[in-house]
């Protein structure tokens, strides 16, 4: 009896031992289970923190970089400039060099001198060749003829400067690659004037109103450029010759004439170019090109601004800004710059043109007729100029 009892009781131990030792295994697993599961949740916030501050590294770095491009652009500008201007200081001193004589040639004898006089006073009454004589100024506007009234808004017309030429070249817009060109004045003024017309295309378009003729060959600003000027052939439409015009096209040669980066004309003593110097509080500077190779001759930085003004003329190296209100006005000459100091532009009066109400796009001088050639707001116009000797 005692050891059947025994037998049960053994029983029932083993029973219960059978039953208790998965469920503790399946606990321990399950407790390994959550740790291992907490780690990896641990780790997964860890990376997604890693990766956080490796995406704001690389933003923050990208931003520097940014940065320093931005600066290296600044630092490449300035460098440009200063060898821009290093380079017109050289050509002032340069020039400045060839103007005044040696210590040498200064301390020289009295009986030199008035043998020098004495050549002066020939070479004053000798024979000056045509087309140097620019002991000459701008004194008033006499009068004004509406020739026509064609094209667009903004445009440039003139006679071509060249000796025994009555061609008329028509430019209109700000952005077109087509000229027109007439035989005569008296052609283009005439009805029918279309059926004589000389339809020239360009191989680029220009650009703004700054366009001149000279010799057979067209000088313009080419379009999608700040300061590119092409020389173009007249009878084949090729371009001949390129310049990029150093420090010009950053901004509008004339506040009124937006349009206009780089401005061109043509006087006495060949081919010009005008623009605005931001460096310089937005004045004028003006370059002499060889109009045969393109090259920069000489520079000069003036001291007539920008702002107001609609247009500019050349006439024996002198500089005349014509400046007007945004509203349209009464346009005036009020600043002049003379290269040879011939003139003293302190003492200049304003110089208004004759028409009460003006807004100019461009002005071309024509050395021989002493005349302007205006577009005035799609009209063409002719002003004849008061002139003076010195």
């Amino acid at each position: 009896m005692l050891l059947s009892l025994v037998t049960v009781f053994l029983w029932l131990g083993m029973g219960q031992a059978q039953r208790t030792t998965p469920d503790f295994i399946m606990e321990y697993f399950q407790r390994q289970l959550q740790e291992l599961e907490g780690r990896l949740i641990k780790c997964e916030q860890n990376f997604q923190h890693f990766s956080q501050r490796m995406y704001d590294m690389s933003k923050e770095i990208h931003g520097e970089k940014s940065k320093m491009n931005v600066l290296k652009s600044e630092v490449k500008g300035h460098i440009d400039t200063f060898a821009m201007r290093l380079d017109r200081v050289e050509r002032d001193v340069e020039y400045l060099h060839n103007k005044i004589p040696d210590t040498v040639q200064v301390d020289i004898e009295d009986s030199l001198i008035e043998h020098q006089v004495k050549e002066a006073k020939l070479k004053k009454t000798s024979v000056i060749p045509k087309g140097k004589d620019c002991s000459s100024e701008v004194v008033g506007i006499k009068s004004l003829k509406i020739v026509k009234k064609a094209g667009d808004a903004n445009g440039s017309w003139m006679k071509d400067p060249t000796k025994g030429s009555a061609k008329i070249y028509f430019f209109s817009g700000t952005r077109n690659s087509t000229v027109l060109a007439y035989t005569s004045l008296k052609t283009f003024t005439e009805p029918n004037s279309t059926k004589k017309t000389e339809v020239i295309r360009l191989p680029f378009p220009w650009h703004g109103t700054g366009h001149v003729v000279y010799n057979g060959f067209v000088y313009y600003h080419s379009a999608d450029t700040n300061n590119e000027i092409l020389k173009v052939h007249l009878s084949n439409r090729t371009v001949v010759d390129r310049l990029l015009l150093p420090g010009a096209g950053r901004m509008p040669a004339y506040s009124l004439n937006p349009h206009t980066l780089l401005d061109l004309a043509v006087d006495e003593m060949g081919l010009w170019s005008i623009h605005a110097d931001p460096d310089f509080g937005g004045n004028l500077v003006i370059t002499k090109l060889d109009h045969s190779s393109l090259a920069v001759e000489h520079t000069w930085d003036t001291n007539c601004n920008s702002r107001d003004a609609e247009a500019a003329f050349i006439i024996c190296g002198t500089l005349y800004v014509v400046y007007n209100s945004h509203y349209g006005g009464r346009s005036s000459i009020q600043c002049v710059f003379d290269i040879h100091d011939t003139i003293y532009t302190e003492s200049i009066s304003v110089l208004f043109f004759p028409k009460r109400y003006t807004s100019h796009t461009a002005l071309h001088f024509h050395p021989k007729d002493k005349q302007l050639y205006a577009w005035d707001d799609g009209y063409q116009t002719i002003y004849k100029l008061e002139i003076k000797k010195i």
